[in-house]
């Protein structure tokens, strides 16, 4: 009887320890697609307001055409991304910063432009946007790190296969991004 209940209990603490793994598990996915879904917001907010931007550019430089092409093409590129497909909207939402600068270059060349109060307007609210954008982004690779941490080191590994883990992309900066800004004083 005794040796009954010593394996009763062993296989108790292993089924007690396989429920913890597994919960911690869903606990990290759900982090990860809570804190993704901040930075959809703060991007739909950010899609939203870029036809506005855009057209108040518009009246003062007529012939930057193509500027503003890019930037329509990259936000509906990303706004048709599928809902979930995180590694997809990492890629157009990296493009779509790339557009989104040249666009705000265009001030520099428009000296009128950077006064028009609705420009000002405009420019500080995406700059909330992107403020929130940033903090989100970094909520969401700390909840990365943490998930796929947890499942590539032990005893996660162990049971990744067997549970419902998933490694998450992290949001990082494109290539484009990390060169240095070119500053040019004549």
């Amino acid at each position: 009887m005794i040796p009954f209940l010593v394996v009763l209990g062993i296989l108790l603490i292993l089924a007690l320890f396989a429920i913890s793994v597994f919960n911690r598990f869903v606990k990290n996915k759900n982090q990860v697609k809570d804190a993704w879904s901040n930075i959809d917001v703060a991007l739909k907010r950010r899609y939203d307001l870029i036809p506005n931007l855009v057209e108040t550019v518009k009246g003062y430089a007529a012939h930057e055409k193509d500027t503003f092409e890019r930037v329509i093409q990259a936000r509906n590129a990303a706004v048709s991304v599928p809902q979930g497909d995180i590694n997809g909207q990492i890629k157009a939402e990296n493009q779509f910063q790339q557009a989104l600068r040249g666009l705000f270059a265009l001030r520099e060349d428009y000296p009128d432009l950077k006064a028009n109060a609705n420009f000002i307007d405009l420019q500080q609210k995406l700059n909330v946007i992107e403020e929130g954008l940033e903090r989100s982004r970094r909520f969401y690779n700390s909840t990365v790190r943490e998930n796929n941490t947890y499942g590539e080191s032990f005893p996660g590994v162990v049971f990744a296969g067997m549970m419902p883990y998933q490694a998450f992309s992290y949001f990082e900066v494109d290539a484009a991004e990390r060169e240095n800004v070119k500053v040019d004083f004549s």
